[in-house]
Order: structure tokens, then sequence, then C-alpha cells
């Protein structure tokens, strides 16, 4: 079942690129789970901004942590190997985790990347969606990444909580 804005969101630990366990929760005063990949043209067009996201909100306690779950035998440009090389090119300013099982994306309902969640200190699910209106237009900012985690930061609801993911499908194992 896909959690919904207010809903307790299914906790994880995932391995890092060098395989350290990397926990959801953290204490962090919010977390940004994105689903992404190293190959889908719409991720790789929102990748910078949503590390310019991660960079400018990490000094106000959120965390970032980006997801792989795709079929990385049928899809090797998303294999650990590959995952590990972007973020030794420094392409990630967190951790970029890989969901081998595919369990993560099924819990949490991820059916694109990116798909993006942001989740509050609770634990509770805050935006899920797209971080802006348009993959093509970077001077967007991620805008509706950045106004849900201001929302959740100030103790706010979010004002548009829940808008359509739009991306490639999660490559999912046969």
């Amino acid at each position: 079942m896909t959690p919904r804005p207010g809903d307790a969101v299914p906790d994880f630990t995932l391995p890092d690129t060098d395989g350290g366990p990397v926990p959801l929760q953290a204490g962090a005063a919010a977390t940004v789970v994105v689903f992404t990949c190293n190959h889908c043209p719409y991720a790789l067009a929102w990748h910078g901004r949503i590390e310019a996201v991660a960079r400018d909100y990490s000094g106000r306690g959120v965390r970032t942590l980006q997801i792989c779950s795709n079929d990385a035998e049928r899809y090797p440009r998303d294999a650990p190997a590959a995952m590990r090389a972007r973020v030794q090119a420094g392409e990630f300013s967190g951790p970029y985790l890989h969901d081998a099982t595919q369990e993560v994306a099924r819990a949490w309902g991820a059916r694109v990347t990116p798909d993006v969640f942001v989740v509050d200190a609770a634990g509770r699910l805050a935006y899920r969606g797209a971080p802006d209106a348009d993959h093509r237009d970077e001077s967007l900012q991620a805008a509706w990444l950045r106004s849900a985690l201001d929302a959740v930061l100030a103790g706010s609801p979010v004002a548009e909580p829940l808008t359509d993911p739009v991306g490639c499908s999660i490559k999912w194992r046969a």
C-alpha cells in the first residue's frame, strides 16, 4: 500500500555504494527520499536540481537519500559498480543506496525515476511527486520539493502534498 500524506512511511536500511548500511531514520528534521537511477533522462535532467536542494537544506537538518531500485541485471548502467562510479565522481552529496530486492520501492509505491518523497521528523509522509513542474526547465529549481521542505521545517502543512511523479518506469525484475 502506497503511503499517503500523513501516513507513517515504511522504515528501511539499505546499503550505500560502499556496502555500509544506511537507515531511513537518523534524527533529521526532514528526509528527502528519491527513487532514481543512472540512465533515465528524466532522473538525469532533475539530478542537478535535487543535488542543489540537498546542499541548500543540509545545514537545516535535512537528509537526502537517493535510491536505485532498478533491475541491475537487465540494466547494468544501474548496477552497484555504476552507482559507485557516480558517487566517486562527486555526483552525489549524500548516500546513493541500492535496493537490490526492490522491496523498499514496492513498499513505498515508487513508480518512476525520479519519484520524490519528503518525510517529516516523525516519519510521516509530507510530500510525494516530482521535484518541480518540468524536467526541461532548470529555472524551476525543484520548486515543489523546496516548498514542501520549507513547510515541513516551519511545522506547517504542505500546500500541495501530492504532485504527479514524472519519469521512466522503475525497471522491475521479471
